[in-house]
């Protein structure tokens, strides 16, 4: 019977193996994310507080206004999209699109497929489920998807992002 089990696990890994698709999502230059939340009044001004709620982060352009930006932070190459999953966990993708690589050149959010998608080259993106893989346009064509960033319990017990 362990034979029979070990034989069964050994083909399903097989196959799984052979048909995921590779991605990367390591495209865009390594550049400083630190954003943090460190009071339940800034996380319910800045942060995402439902399913499928999402929110741009870019300090250079102090978007969105009012978020205390300080000198230790950091939106990364193009900014940092922060979405509230399906599941209702907090996620955070580089907004710049991978295919393209330029921190000008940002994805946005079709709410009403929700996905994300460069303006430029068209390609869209998961970003409620499966963490940025591609869907459609080049992006899929390549297996680039957007690139991810940790959120994790601060020291209070709020939100804060880093770089992986």
């Amino acid at each position: 019977m362990k034979r029979l089990i070990r034989a069964v696990l050994c083909i399903v890994l097989s196959l799984c193996a052979v048909a995921c698709d590779k991605l990367d999502n390591n495209r865009i230059p390594p550049v400083e994310v630190y954003l943090p939340f460190s009071t339940v009044g800034v996380w319910d001004a800045y942060g995402v507080t439902g399913a499928m709620d999402y929110r741009r982060f870019i300090k250079s352009d102090r978007i969105p206004g009012g978020y205390p930006y300080s000198a230790m932070s950091g939106t990364g190459f193009g900014g940092i999209l922060l979405v509230r999953d399906y599941l209702d966990t907090p996620v955070a993708y580089d907004l710049a699109c991978p295919v393209e690589v330029m921190y000008n050149v940002r994805v946005g959010v079709d709410d009403e497929q929700h996905l994300a998608r460069c303006p430029k080259c068209g390609s869209t993106y998961f970003i409620f489920e499966n963490y940025g893989h591609p869907v459609s346009g080049p992006a899929k064509e390549r297996g680039y998807g957007l690139e991810c960033y940790r959120v994790l319990p601060g020291d209070a017990g709020f939100y804060m992002l880093v770089r992986r």
